[in-house]
């Protein structure tokens, strides 16, 4: 049996390379939207901002005025905050009142990058490639049309892919460092392949050198920044909505739309709405993504929660190909919609997933247990991994779960003890405290996983095995063919 409880890229990484993302409708609104930023911590109290924003804010705001996306009655404002920019209600606004409606002229998505000078040559490009590459190439342009608003990005946001080797070496032991790292070479390889069809070959249309570094930035700007899967849009950068930042007070998901001008019109308008009401002077919020664990959120956005179930871990279980039963167990495993690798999340102060059990009593299964692999248990087989099989599977289990569990904790080169002094401390650099904050999570939900099966461990001689009962069911199976 292989129980790995180690570092797991391909639940993570999948999450940050991909817009896929489920999203949940308020129940008067058509659509909803799913919002990546770079720019977002967690707030917990009400917060009046009244200082003015830098002088290329003001410039973009203005710029927006005066092509009408904006007026002097719209309901908020960019302004200097806590996180660095946001939205801040100029007035008092309502539940589910609209802040903000930007038109498609003034996204950037790939349609625009295909109507650009380069669009010829980004066609074959992955969406969120060809709009990073728009955003660099426009960002060295001086007379770009979209200069007021790249004046306002950031050079980098607190997503870990944006951490020094140095701010790294805190998240020693965590799946975040290993997802990082993944991440960051598959930046790396996009980055040299686009260099390879694109940069090289194309060297009139970027008259500018184009690097590593500034690839990243437009990689990591894009991911933390856009708006996806919503509305037929797959990815789009919605300028000053973009700006909007997250608060874990906000328990809905539901915030935009895209919608027309009229019943027939193709002038589509990006449609932003407060889900909570919100008092002049303060700051409106969203919620970015109610699913995603800290770790997860520190990648995309660079920033974590304090709550307790943002907090997990993922557990990798495979079926090894030296398995003797390989091919029986991978045909079970598939007819139950898992397969030869499958990862389970654990959420901290959750139970396990409920095929978690199940999965690994199949793993696990062999030696005088291998009965259940005939052809004449197939059709019953699935119900009995819902139960314990027999001691000696399940002890199996319980051994192999705690031993990974010990493992991964030797791991970290901290105990949750001196974590927890430095989040006391108040330590006011945001990577270390994402740092801290995501491995003593870690920490805690593997010392939630051995506790659980430290448990089940101890409960082993009261447990009923289906081993034991098979000689019972066999005997009276013979008496009633014998009546």
């Amino acid at each position: 049996m292989a129980l790995l409880l180690n570092l797991s890229p391909s639940s993570s990484s999948s999450a940050f390379l991909s817009c896929t993302k489920t999203l949940k409708a308020l129940t008067h609104k058509p659509l909803t939207g799913f919002k990546n930023r770079g720019f977002s911590v967690t707030s917990l109290h009400s917060t009046t901002y009244n200082s003015q924003p830098p002088p290329e804010v003001h410039t973009f705001w203005q710029w927006l005025c005066d092509q009408g996306v904006v007026s002097a009655d719209s309901p908020v404002r960019p302004a200097t905050v806590t996180e660095g920019l946001g939205l801040v209600a100029k007035r008092d606004i309502g539940e589910n009142e609209v802040v903000l409606e930007v038109p498609k002229k003034f996204w950037i998505n790939p349609d625009t990058v295909a109507a650009s000078e380069i669009g010829n040559v980004c066609r074959e490009l992955k969406p969120i490639i060809s709009v990073a590459l728009f955003l660099i190439r426009e960002k060295k342009r001086e007379d770009s049309p979209w200069r007021l608003y790249l004046d306002i990005l950031p050079e980098s946001t607190d997503s870990t892919v944006f951490w020094s080797e140095e701010e790294l070496v805190e998240l020693q032991g965590t799946q975040l460092l290993g997802t990082t790292i993944d991440v960051k070479e598959y930046i790396r390889n996009e980055f040299l392949k686009l260099e390879e069809q694109i940069l090289l070959p194309h060297k009139e249309l970027f008259p500018c050198p184009i690097t590593f570094d500034d690839f990243l930035w437009g990689f990591g700007m894009v991911r933390s920044r856009a708006f996806s899967r919503f509305g037929g849009q797959n990815l789009v950068v919605v300028p000053l909505a973009d700006l909007i930042n997250h608060s874990q007070k906000i328990t809905t998901e539901g915030y935009a739309e895209i919608k027309g001008t009229g019943p027939f019109s193709r002038n589509l308008l990006f449609s932003l709405w407060s889900s909570v009401a919100v008092k002049a002077g303060e700051q409106v919020f969203i919620q970015y993504d109610l699913d995603k664990s800290n770790a997860k959120l520190a990648l995309d956005y660079g920033f974590i929660e304090s709550k307790t179930d943002r907090n997990a871990y993922t557990v990798t279980l495979e079926i090894p190909e030296s398995d003797p039963f390989f091919e029986d167990k991978l045909d079970i495993a598939e007819s139950i919609g898992l397969s030869e690798t499958t990862y389970f999340d654990i959420v901290l102060g959750h139970p396990l997933p409920p095929m978690m059990l199940p999965y690994m009593r199949l793993v696990a299964l062999g030696g005088p247990d291998a009965f259940l692999f005939d052809l004449s248990f197939r059709s019953t087989i699935l119900g009995q991994l819902d139960s314990p099989i027999s001691r000696a599977n399940e002890e199996l289990i319980c051994r192999m779960v705690r031993d990974d569990c010990k493992s991964a904790l030797s791991g970290y080169h901290t105990t949750i003890e001196e974590d927890e002094k430095l989040l006391e401390g108040g330590n006011p650099d945001p990577r270390l405290r994402i740092a801290v904050g995501v491995r003593a999570g870690e920490k805690r939900v593997l010392q939630q996983i051995d506790g659980i099966f430290k448990e089940r461990e101890l409960k082993l001689n009261e447990l009923e095995y289906y081993q034991d009962q098979r000689p019972q069911q066999q005997s009276s199976l013979r008496i009633e063919t014998r009546a």
